[in-house]
């Protein structure tokens, strides 16, 4: 049998079930069937009896016979009501829908296995729409008491018999078709972990036997799924350093010395220079460099960036830098010019604000090579700019950009530049190992001297007064103030304090001429957000009252405190870049998160955790902890992430063995060559996913 088979070979379903399973779950072969696995698993394995019955249990099932049944109520409030008795107590089943089936189907003395939610009401036990069938006590010395799968369906599948009984039949269906040899791991593999075979795996995953089964099952699968992504991504990194060629950086010229020696007007951090040193061992090699810089808010990411492109430079290249949005880009422009001087390098700006007249002069500029450094937006990718040379491409907040955007810059040349993509944004380490699995890693884990730990205070409402003593206290001493708002107007549906309604607080609280006050927020003009942020930047005002379009791209030293409302509405990502608007100076800074007192568990432990750290990295754990892989910011987008089993939340010390694995295999047998490898380079030739072994993606 193969895999790749269409799923409308499976026998039992029609033409309009197979588009149903198309459409809702993304099944189009009976391997996408086969990896749709159950999301949870109800315990089938024992009998409850009726005085054991609370309504503190799950789904149980109990064996009891009919004494009587009756339909209650009338219309709407019509149900259908099943007493049934074991030999420790009776208890109600109860149905508000398809009465008149299972009128039919159940009758008095009938012995039945219920299994449902067991609620308690009056001193009465019941069950709502449980699933009902008649014992069998053959079935039952069979082994029917097992876990039975639940799997995720739709209403539209539901309406279709496809509910997760229905995904139950068709599993069972190909499972029984699955090959007895069907094996995606060389044998050497499986024996040296002491894995079950695939089939196995795959019978005990959809149908476990046991608990015991289940958890075996499961350890290999996930084992395979990382194993497989971790075998895909270093590939990815072998073919490239095989096939792509890269500029050679081969003198520390007079621009890049010059700019540290008379230029820089503070020392480097150890990990800066750190930093900096991989990446000229990278840019001497010959081979193209792919490395992520991950650094904290305010580590100083920007000037080891630039140092870099000072080094294209000064070898002959261009270099460019590409952020995501307008303001972050002219704040990299801003700062690049800052650090350089007039007349140093020759540097310009593209947006898409550009007037035709400049981008027409720009474009001409950088095909002459006139043009050194080139900051933009995503304007740096279409396709009428072009380089004369582009030796090195810095792309800021990477994660805000897709795949193909980023492999745009790729193509600006026919040897690809050195790549440096940056993130403010930390990764947890199992995270970066499977997102960025094939790129090296290089991270700024400390700040610059003379920045003081940003003091972060959680304040409920009873506490405002406290907030706006210290804002007050701060502007008294020349300082700045942000305060972030989640929503613009009043939402009927969120309760939440808005920014309009801030705004005339504030404004009562802070009046002018003493207090002046800006106002951002992602309705507002280009024109009049910038004209909002400059006045802030040149301090003609002390509060800054905005949304969190505010998240990244500002950058106002002066600025001391950071106040969040509804703080515990927002994700531990954004509480941590937020945060990080202030803290640029040498004064102490403040982030004050507002809450209401009620607030749910994990709002809570964030907002614990955001008191308690200012390391992102850990920030970045917890956070990976609380909401999962997939919700971490920019991993939709990746392409990678698409994991059935493995939680890289709980999954790292599999990972990290996974990988070492794929490590000392690749050590060994770069290209698959050898036979007891040849099923990974046969699975890996018929899966044709994400990087091939023919292709970049």
């Amino acid at each position: 049998m193969n895999l790749k088979t269409p799923i409308h070979h499976l026998s039992g379903l029609s033409e309009s079930k197979v588009l149903l399973l198309q459409k809702e779950l993304n099944i189009f072969t009976f391997e996408d069937l086969i990896s749709y696995y159950p999301f949870r698993y109800e315990d089938r394995t024992r009998f409850y009896k009726v005085k054991d019955l609370h309504s503190g249990l799950p789904n149980v099932q109990v064996i009891g016979r009919i004494l009587s049944k009756e339909i209650a109520g009338e219309k709407q409030a019509r149900r259908l009501v099943i007493s049934v008795k074991d030999e420790t107590g009776v208890m109600e089943l109860v149905w508000f829908k398809g009465l008149r089936w299972i009128d039919k189907m159940l009758q008095p003395r009938m012995l039945v296995v219920a299994f449902g939610k067991p609620n308690e009401f009056g001193g009465k036990i019941s069950m709502a729409h449980p699933e009902v069938e008649i014992y069998d006590a053959k079935a039952v010395r069979k082994g029917s008491l097992t876990l039975q799968p639940v799997y995720n369906s739709t209403q539209k599948l539901k309406n279709a018999f496809l509910d997760s009984k229905g995904i139950q039949r068709l599993q069972s269906a190909l499972i029984l078709q699955l090959p007895a040899d069907y094996e995606t791991l060389p044998k050497w593999l499986i024996e040296k972990y002491k894995l079950i075979s695939r089939k196995q795996a795959l019978q005990s995953i959809h149908f476990p036997a046991s608990a015991e089964a289940l958890d075996g099952a499961t350890y290999r699968l996930k084992f395979e799924e990382l194993f497989l992504l971790q075998l895909k991504l270093l590939r990815a990194k072998i073919v490239r350093g095989e096939r792509f060629k890269g500029f050679v950086f081969s003198s520390v010229g007079s621009r890049f010395n010059t700019f540290y020696t008379e230029k820089l007007r503070f020392d480097l951090t150890s990990a800066q220079k750190r930093v900096l040193r991989e990446i000229r061992y990278d840019t001497q090699r010959g081979v193209q460099m792919n490395r992520l810089l991950q650094g904290d808010v305010g580590s100083g990411k920007t000037v080891v960036a630039f140092m870099c492109m000072l080094l294209a430079i000064d070898n002959g290249y261009q270099a460019c830098m590409m952020a995501p949005t307008e303001i972050l880009a002219k704040q990299h422009y801003s700062t690049i010019r800052e650090l350089a001087g007039d007349g140093f390098i020759t540097c310009a700006i593209l947006t898409g604000s550009t007037s035709k007249k400049e981008r027409r002069r720009i474009h001409e500029s950088l095909i002459d090579g006139s043009i050194h450094l080139l900051v933009g937006t995503h304007a740096l990718i279409e396709d009428e700019v072009r380089f004369k040379e582009l030796g090195f491409a810095v792309i800021d907040e990477q994660h805000r950009f897709g795949v193909e955007q980023r492999a745009r810059l790729w193509k600006k040349n026919k040897v690809p530049p050195h790549m440096l993509v940056m993130t403010a944004t930390p990764i947890p380490r199992t995270l970066a190992m499977t997102l960025y699995g094939d790129l090296d890693v290089s991270i700024i884990d400390e700040l610059p001297a003379g920045r003081k730990p940003i003091q972060t205070l959680h304040l409920v409402e009873s506490q405002r007064l406290k907030m706006y003593g210290l804002i007050r206290r701060e502007i008294a001493l020349g300082r700045q103030v942000y305060i972030v708002y989640p929503l613009i107007k009043e939402s009927e549906k969120l309760d939440l304090i808005h920014l309009e309604a801030g705004i005339d607080h504030i404004s009562r609280q802070f009046p002018l001429p003493q207090y002046a006050i800006s106002i951002v927020h992602g309705k507002l003009k280009p024109a009049d957000k910038e004209f909002e942020m400059q006045r802030f930047v040149k301090g003609e005002t002390q509060i800054m009252v905005a949304t969190t379009v505010i998240e990244v791209g500002v950058n106002v030293p002066n600025a001391s405190v950071m106040v969040i409302e509804n703080a515990e509405r927002f994700g531990l990502s954004q509480l941590h870049q937020l945060r990080g608007r202030v803290g640029r100076g040498a004064e102490q800074s403040f982030c004050i998160l507002m809450s209401g007192s009620k607030i749910s568990r994990e709002g809570r432990k964030r907002l614990e955790t955001m008191v308690r750290t200012n390391d992102g990295f850990e920030i970045a754990e917890t956070d990976l902890e609380l909401r999962g892989p997939g919700n971490i910011e920019g991993t939709e987008q990746s392409g990678i992430l698409e994991l059935n089993l493995a939680n890289l939340a709980v999954d790292q010390p599999l990972l990290q063995l996974v990988r070492a694995e794929v490590i000392e295999l690749f050590d060994e047998d770069p290209h698959l060559e050898l036979d007891k490898n040849r099923l990974l380079k046969e699975y890996f030739l018929r899966k044709e996913t994400g990087i091939g072994w023919n292709k970049i993606s």
